[in-house]
């Protein structure tokens, strides 16, 4: 008997049509947030975008800095490139489910915003679920363009973002224009030992106010320019995807072989650039160097995304396993990055364990590392016996209407 209509809908995608590389990649993604995120758990939010924390000496130091310049703005951005590939993905696969893509997709990106919302306002402050969902409403209404138009739109939205922290730059370095004062670092400085104060030894209530207060002011006021990049992102991977170059990777070697040259030579350029600027650009007070800096290392994520994305599709290719170690975490990342936030912040803040400043900044990436080696082995337990992560299984339920089957059926005889 053929499969019927809900099955297709509700089953995991068959492992022979997965493609790998997504999966591998996404858990690698999935890591890299999490040691970006380790400074924002266990400080201040609105320094999350700092650049090396020049107060550290020795190991703590060479962390900061090996984060700074290898992982930030680069682990977000090649994950915002896969998220945008899963929806080509699911947008090529809608014709044999039998039903419209539209409404199911739709239902999604509201579970998703739902999602994250909670996450932003009753977990971690530092959420980009809501910014994904809010972009994927968009994307959704640009299905039916063609791959190559994505890729054209979001190359100009990716570079309106850069444009604008760069307008911004240039704007700072003008005669008379304001780059701050003792008032604006006051101001900054009031806010910052507001949230420690919050975090570190607040009740719930207060941390939650805390939440709130950063979601309504730094989350709402920085999509000026997130909403581009992210939105850019998700076409640019959209239409990588649609094209069939991640699938076919050895097919397409030529061009991912580009991509791995010239991406990770001007990435590394670029981030070159903004470390011999500024290696230590603040949010607190603009500056022209500042700002100037922070666009280049943002800029930077693009092609160094586009390079290992082509180095893990071609290492795949031909026949390396390893980075299918990462395939399991990535296909449960949305269970793990909420369990990244839950575990940080009970451990972390005041209303948990209360370790808030008690830990050194290796301590911290040494935990995190050990966090993200036991999410590795219980997703590989966990998908020998169920077929979704918990969070996926409950937002699945929530895009199709009804619960689908968790367990994995054992094989027949």
């Amino acid at each position: 008997m053929p499969p019927t209509t809900a099955s297709l809908e509700l089953a995991p995608v068959p492992a022979p049509e997965r493609i790998a590389a997504l999966d591998a990649l996404r858990g690698l993604a999935l890591l890299g947030i999490l040691l970006s995120n380790v400074a924002a758990f266990a400080g201040p939010l609105r320094e999350l975008h700092d650049g090396i924390d020049a107060s550290l000496r020795g190991g703590d130091y060479a962390w900061s800095a090996f984060v700074y310049v290898a992982i930030r703005d680069k682990a977000w951005t090649l994950f915002a490139l896969l998220f945008g590939m899963g929806f080509a993905s699911m947008l090529g696969r809608a014709p044999s489910a039998g039903r419209g893509f539209a409404a199911i997709y739709l239902r999604r990106s509201v579970g998703l915003l739902a999602i994250g919302l909670i996450h932003a306002w009753l977990i971690w402050a530092g959420d980009i679920l809501v910014t994904y969902a809010l972009c994927a409403f968009a994307l959704l209404a640009l299905r039916g363009w063609a791959p190559e138009r994505w890729v054209v739109l979001g190359g100009a939205l990716y570079a309106s973002g850069i444009g604008f922290m760069l307008l911004i730059a240039a704007s700072l370095s003008l005669p008379g224009v304001a780059v701050g004062d003792a008032v604006h670092l006051a101001a900054a400085q009031a806010e910052r030992a507001a949230e420690v104060a919050a975090y570190a030894s607040g009740d719930y209530a207060a941390a939650t106010a805390q939440r709130w207060s950063f979601f309504f002011d730094a989350t709402v006021g920085g999509w000026v320019v997130m909403l581009p990049l992210t939105l850019g992102l998700f076409l640019i991977g959209a239409g990588i995807a649609r094209s069939g170059a991640l699938a076919d990777a050895a097919g397409w070697r030529t061009h991912w072989r580009a991509a791995i040259g010239w991406g990770g030579a001007l990435g590394v350029a670029l981030t070159a650039a903004s470390v011999a600027l500024d290696p230590s650009p603040a949010m607190a007070v603009f500056t022209a160097r500042s700002v100037l800096a922070q666009a280049l290392h943002v800029a930077s994520g693009l092609p160094l995304a586009l390079a290992a994305t082509g180095a893990v599709a071609l290492i795949l290719a031909r026949g390396v396993r390893w980075p299918l170690r990462f395939a399991p975490a990535g296909r449960m990342a949305l269970s793990h990055y909420l369990a990244q936030s839950l575990i940080a912040t009970w451990a972390l803040y005041g209303y948990g364990l209360g370790q808030w400043g008690r830990w050194s900044y290796s301590a911290l990436m040494l935990a995190a590392l050990v966090l993200f080696a036991a999410q590795m082995a219980f997703s590989a337990w966990w998908l020998r016996r169920f077929r979704f992560g918990p969070v996926e299984w409950l937002w699945r339920a929530f895009t199709y209407g009804r619960w689908p089957p968790l367990r994995v059926e054992p094989a027949r005889r």
